[in-house]
């Protein structure tokens, strides 16, 4: 949680232009939430278990909420989420895959991993803005997320 009692949401995506898009979606939305990122599987990793850059928690909150990108370079999301997953300390962290695949077998794959959502990234800003929106809606206000 951050500094201003907001769930921290951190996002694992390798494309510079997906993570501003994203974070242009969350102020479109109003939410008040602290927003991270990190680059792939590996410095995601790290963030959670604040290892070297990430290891003062001040500047590396707990999140509440990850979204997690499939194809990254170095460690991918899929090997990531399996590792997030088998941690007792991080498994209850959600974790919503936000990809450009619409795979069957990687949703299916995701869902086995234990990916608590999966959500195929869209291709206009507007409809970004209306799936953070809609993540904002369920994970946010419906749902009690653990501390």
């Amino acid at each position: 949680m951050s500094s201003n009692g907001a769930i921290v949401i951190l996002m694992a995506d390798d494309d510079p232009a997906d993570v501003r898009l994203t974070q242009k979606a969350l102020e479109e939305c109003h939410l008040k939430n602290d927003f991270r990122n990190v680059s792939d599987g590996q410095e995601l990793l790290d963030y959670l278990n604040r290892r070297g850059r990430f290891a003062d928690p001040a500047s590396s909150p707990r999140p509440g909420l990850i979204l997690l990108d499939l194809n990254m370079p170095g460690m991918d999301g899929r090997t990531a989420l399996s590792h997030i997953k088998a941690d007792p300390d991080l498994r209850r962290i959600p974790v919503v895959i936000l990809t450009t695949s619409k795979a069957e077998e990687d949703i299916a794959r995701s869902y086995d991993l234990g990916a608590n959502s999966f959500v195929s990234k869209p291709v206009t800003f507007d409809g970004l803005v209306d799936v953070v929106r809609t993540l904002d809606t369920y994970w946010f206000q419906l749902v009690a997320l653990p501390r």
